[in-house]
């Protein structure tokens, strides 16, 4: 029956693509511009962003927001879990409006899951380092890679602002998310994912991570969903002995797909740990996962620690004709595509044209995702 389904939706994605392929019929949303759909853009946010969520994301964060439930260890709040809030917030809420839910300052030590029924959540933290999510559940422990998640979300409109996602396992129990994302419309702005293999899981759905930090060793972002990552810190982590580091692997099993993970205008660097040692362990930005893995760098700045040959192979020559593995005006010293991977599908890319297929605004086919306080919606190169 899995089968029957998966070469269902496989021939559906063909019927789609061939579809789409046709000249575009533009929705009320875009504008014409040079032939290109274009997102619509107002005070640095997509239109589609509601007011009531530009002013909870325009908040500065250190004042404590307009919120529907209030998290705080000390007492001072509604509820002491997070868990308990995200319960409670099922009885308490109307309909599906944007529901927030504050988390002061403190280290929450819980797996908290956000059901696919639990539709525009919105959890507001005190900032990066400040709240905390934190567990250890891993797959050397007896769960799978799914349920290790510290928060996994999959009720669509889940937002999370100023919080850090953390899962402390260690790289000896190697497979352990700090983050699993599910989420349709999913957005990160000002947040921390702190794991070391599999630490941002971003499983399915379209998602966007805005001024993020990302802390791993292997496969550290991994996952089949439509993934933005646009003026994010990306940091690489000392791993176990003899262990090589992989950026991403992403998942895409069919070509028509429109999944892959695109980095934009961020930078990958050594985290503390592995600086003075990076000499030791080799370094790369991704391995092919499934058999159409696609990911894109952009304009962004690879240090030094990244290996010349920039991709690793995942089992001997597979996929490496199949997958699509770009990489386009990036800088630093371990940007050089001189001694890039010869794989029939990687791809030094040198054109605008071919590079803005990546971009947030065509990538994601004018889907929605909420830029950040004050930060311009980067929706092109």
């Amino acid at each position: 029956m899995l089968r029957n389904l998966t070469k269902l939706l496989s021939n559906t994605l063909s019927l789609n693509m061939a579809i789409i392929s046709s000249p575009p019929i533009l929705s009320s949303d875009t504008k014409q511009d040079g032939g290109r759909r274009r997102l619509l853009v107002d005070h640095g946010f997509p239109s589609w962003v509601p007011d009531s969520d530009r002013k909870l994301l325009q908040s500065n964060g250190r004042a404590a927001p307009k919120a529907d439930i209030v998290v705080a260890q000390d007492g001072s709040g509604d509820y002491k879990t997070i868990s308990e809030a995200v319960a409670a917030s099922v009885q308490l809420r109307k309909g599906t409006e944007r529901f927030v839910i504050y988390v002061k300052k403190g280290l929450y030590k819980e797996n908290v899951e956000i059901k696919k029924s639990m539709k525009n959540l919105m959890f507001v933290g005190d900032g990066i380092d400040a709240t905390v999510i934190t567990s250890s559940k891993n797959i050397q422990d007896g769960t799978t890679t799914f349920r290790s998640a510290t928060l996994g979300a999959s009720g669509k409109g889940f937002i999370a602002k100023d919080m850090t996602f953390e899962n402390t396992a260690g790289p000896q129990k190697h497979q352990a998310v700090a983050l699993r994302s599910g989420s349709d419309f999913s957005v990160f702005y000002r947040c921390s994912f702190k794991g070391y293999q599999d630490t941002l899981y971003v499983h399915s759905q379209r998602q966007f991570y805005r001024d993020c930090d990302i802390y791993g060793t292997v496969d550290f972002i991994f996952g089949d969903a439509a993934a933005v990552l646009q003026n994010c810190n990306i940091f690489v982590r000392r791993p176990l002995s003899k262990q090589k580091n992989t950026v991403t692997a992403q998942g895409r099993t069919d070509p028509n797909e429109n999944t892959g993970i695109v980095i934009h205008n961020s930078r990958v660097m050594a985290a503390s740990d592995l600086r003075p040692v990076q000499g030791s362990f080799k370094s790369y930005l991704g391995r092919p996962w499934k058999k159409y893995s696609r990911t894109v760098f952009l304009k962004s700045n690879l240090d030094g620690l990244i290996d010349p040959a920039g991709w690793l192979p995942w089992k001997g020559d597979f996929a490496l004709s199949t997958l699509y593995y770009g990489e386009y005006m990036s800088t630093g010293s371990g940007a050089s595509t001189k001694g890039r991977v010869k794989w029939p599908g990687y791809h030094t890319i040198t054109s605008p044209k071919e590079a803005g297929k990546f971009t947030v605004e065509n990538f994601l086919a004018g889907n929605s995702w909420i830029s950040a306080a004050g930060v311009p919606f980067d929706s092109g190169l």
